[in-house]
């Protein structure tokens, strides 16, 4: 039996930055975004045959930042979001890439698992306000754990339109965190 301990520290995803050569483009017709959406569709269907987890639905939306959604459902799909989400993180990394790959530009994807990354987003959500009121009440720096590129995003997006504090990254690698600081 693998230990999961090992195997985490083993397999470990390459955090990327975005940079400012792989941005979208700033306007998308109709026809790219059934593109982008056909493609990612495809390569995910493709993969997911690995996964031996049966019949499977994809739904595709657009996001409140303009990504596009994939939303995956069926029976058993636990498999697909893993230990703390990081098979879903590393499904969507491999999706991303692939069909930035195949269409020529970078296009926001998230792949999700039955809206997993919906409640994940909200349980962030809700760290960022809390964080902030402790900031704005505690007046000092308020440390979070280290996250994911994506959950700091959440973070930083979350509390962006808050006056009472600022948002910073700091750290490296898997040791990046937020750090919520009252103005």
């Amino acid at each position: 039996m693998v230990d999961e301990n090992t195997y985490e520290e083993e397999v470990e995803l390459e955090e990327i930055e975005e940079d400012s050569a792989a941005e979208p483009l700033d306007e998308i017709t109709e026809e790219q975004l059934d593109q982008i959406a056909d493609t990612a569709i495809a390569a995910l269907q493709d993969i997911l045959k690995y996964f031996n987890v049966g019949e499977v639905t994809i739904d595709e939306y657009e996001g409140d930042e303009g990504e596009l959604i994939l939303d995956i459902t069926g029976d058993d799909l636990a498999v697909l979001i893993g230990r703390h989400g990081r098979t879903l993180d590393a499904l969507q990394f491999l999706i991303s890439t692939i069909t930035s790959r195949m269409i020529g530009y970078r296009y926001p994807l998230v792949v999700d698992v039955e809206g997993y990354k919906g409640r994940q987003r909200q349980k962030f959500e809700d760290i960022a306000f809390n964080a902030a009121d402790r900031a704005v009440n505690q007046k000092r720096n308020i440390k979070l754990r280290p996250m994911t590129p994506y959950e700091r995003r959440i973070i930083h997006l979350a509390l962006r339109d808050d006056d009472r504090v600022e948002t910073v990254s700091e750290g490296e690698g898997r040791a990046r965190r937020v750090v919520v600081k009252p103005r």
